[in-house]
Formats: C-alpha cells, structure tokens, sequence
C-alpha cells in the first residue's frame, strides 16, 4: 500500500497499527493472487433479484452450518449469509470486476459508519441526523422510514463519495480513472434510487418486476423473522467486523475459470479452513449452457469440505428451473445441497443435467409467505 493512502487511511477511520497496515496490504495482495481477467454478464447486478434468499437459513441450522469460510457471488445479499454463518472468512468471487468494485465501496462504508444509519444514509446519499448513536438499536423499520422521509443531500453525498474514495484507494487495490468512473455512478445510482433500487438487466424486459432493496432488507426467513445483515445491530456489526479485519475478500473469478476458484482452495489448505457454503445464485445455469459444467465440478471439487458444508442455489425466474410456478408469489425459490451429494452426482459431469441437480437439491418447504416478499 502506499505510504500517503496508509496515512490517509489512519486519519480517516482511528490508529492503525503495524499489524493493522500489514493486514491491509496483506488484503490487496490476496485480492490480485486470487483474481483472474475481468468478464461479462448481462447487468450490473447491483442488488439481488432473490426474494426467498433467507430461506435456505433454516438448512443452516439444521445442518450446522457455522464458521469456515463462505464463498458466494453477487452483491450485499451475500452479507446476510455472514451475519448468519459468522465465518472466519468470505470470498465475494464475481465474473465482473465491477462487483469488485462495489465491494470496495461498500468496505469503505463499514470503515466509516458507526452504527447501521450512518452505513446507509452512506450508501444512499442521505443525510446523517445529529442524534446518530440514539437510532442505533432502533427497529430497522424505522431506519428505512428516516431514509424514505429525506431527499439526497447532493452536496453531502459528494462529499461522502470523495471521502469513501479515499478510503477505498487507501485498501491498496490498484484503480484506474474507469474503476473511478464506475464506483461513482454506482454509487450515484443508489441515491438516485434509494430504496426503490432493483436488479436490472440489458437482455431484455423483465419477466416480472424485481424486488426493491426495501423488501430485501425486510424479508424473513421460513420463520417468519427478518434476517438481513440489517434486521439490527448485532447482525451489522458481525459483517461489519469482518469487514474491518479485511476478512471479506471480493474477487474477480469465473467459477468454471482456471484460477480464480483454484487459488481460492490452493489458501484454504494453507490457512487449514474447509467452506461452510457456496453461494452459486443461478450461475451453474450459464455454465451449462456454455458447456463449462465439467470445469466448475472440477474447481469445486478442490475446495476442501467437510459433513456441513453447502452449495446454495437460487431458482429465479419463470422458466424451466425457474420460481415461476411456486405459487408462493415470489421471484425465487432457494436450495441447499451438501458438498457429499454435489460431489457424488457429479461423479460424471457429463452425465448429469441442470435439471436432475436442482431437482436432487433439497427444496425448503415455504410454511408462510413472507409479508415483504413480493
């Protein structure tokens, strides 16, 4: 890390010690040892389109799924999942530097915001109240009524954005002027939208309209009980610790590709850590259809596992796999596999479909329609 973004970085979030600064340069080589070539997809995906992404929760517990080290893809959703499985690591593995990105911006927010509020009016260019530390152990419904009731401060979000900026050069990750044109319409994007956020694509019309960000911080899981990295403070300040240890690792990486996955397991064996779960969403069904299937059983199967460990799935969609058909109303249906079962039927790679895998996978039983889900 330079010597001048070192110094900014302790002036901007307290003392950094020496272990400290190590730790972060520590960060931004691990991110370059384990990122491969910047790729392509269909959107920014800047917010999830998976209403039912609490629901595999209960498949945590009942499997006992807790610590290790979790990988997933996508943007803030997977938070939620470290706040439920406290690993002692994350790697946040996306085809698109640009998520990289995102979660650069994002550690920068956790850097800075003492309590859930701030980390939002942060995000969503709004701005702090006076009172901050009297709203933090407040219902999370009342966070999102104070940001609905407050226009973007546009000065105050330039000055944060500039700020956040800092911070984020200070990581030691190397940025280039169009990184910093896509950090700032990103996060231009949320003020703009605030709440109301929603997954958009450029492959066409939607099948449906996606769920806002709003609805995703309320979801429940099977339970009935919000469970979102926001639902309250405690939850918050896990993400946000691990965040601060330089514990969440985004990585640039195709799933299928030759590196990225790879050197992910190649650290784990070197750390002694086995993944608590994978987070996949829907991207198997790409790999499938771009006949990389067998490549991806293969980086998987080099990940060390153990009797608890899980590959989470999301059915999105109204198509073949898709939710569509559920008649919950929702836009997706989530599933849970064991490393074990994965790794039997796909034996053969060749041998076995999209299909007969999210069939095989456990489907969680939808005992009430979460309220907040659409």
């Amino acid at each position: 890390m330079r010597p001048i973004a070192a110094i900014l970085l302790c002036l901007l979030v307290g003392p950094t010690t020496t272990a400290s600064a190590q730790r972060t340069q520590e960060f931004a080589s691990l991110v370059a040892r384990l990122s491969e070539p910047d790729g392509a997809f269909h959107s920014d995906n800047l917010v999830s389109n998976e209403t039912s992404y609490l629901h595999v929760f209960s498949a945590f517990r009942e499997l006992g799924v807790k610590g290790g080290a979790y990988l997933g893809v996508g943007p803030e959703q997977g938070f939620s999942y470290l706040a439920e499985i406290e690993p002692e690591i994350a790697f946040i593995v996306d085809i698109r530097r640009d998520n990289l990105l995102l979660h650069l911006l994002l550690k920068a927010m956790f850097a800075s915001a003492r309590n859930r509020l701030e980390y939002l009016c942060l995000l969503y260019g709004r701005p702090v109240p006076a009172d901050l530390p009297m709203w933090t152990d407040l219902p999370l419904e009342s966070l999102l009524e104070y940001l609905d009731a407050r226009p973007v401060d546009s000065l105050e979000h330039d000055t944060n954005h500039r700020r956040l900026m800092t911070l984020v050069e200070a990581f030691g990750v190397p940025l280039g002027d169009t990184d910093r044109g896509t950090l700032r319409r990103f996060h231009d994007e949320f003020a703009r939208a605030g709440l109301d956020i929603q997954y958009t694509t450029q492959a066409g019309r939607m099948w449906r309209a996606m769920p806002t960000n709003r609805e995703l911080y309320l979801a429940t899981d099977l339970d009935g009980v919000q469970g979102s990295y926001l639902a309250s403070e405690d939850r918050w300040r896990r993400v946000r610790d691990l965040q601060r240890r330089d514990r969440v690792v985004p990585v640039t990486g195709d799933l299928a590709g030759p590196k990225a996955v790879r050197a992910i397991a190649q650290y784990l064996v070197e750390t002694d850590r086995k993944v608590s779960a994978f987070y996949l969403s829907n991207v198997e069904q790409y790999l499938f259809r771009n006949d990389v299937f067998p490549a991806f059983v293969a980086n998987v199967r080099a990940l060390p596992a153990g009797p608890s460990s899980v590959l989470v799935r999301s059915l999105v969609g109204g198509g073949r796999w898709g939710a569509g058909s559920s008649g919950t109303g929702l836009v997706s249906r989530q599933r849970a596999q064991t490393f074990r079962r994965f790794r039997e039927m796909t034996a053969q790679p060749d041998s076995v479909s999209y299909r007969e895998l999210v069939a095989d996978a456990v489907e969680l039983r939808l005992r009430a329609a979460p309220p907040a889900n659409r």
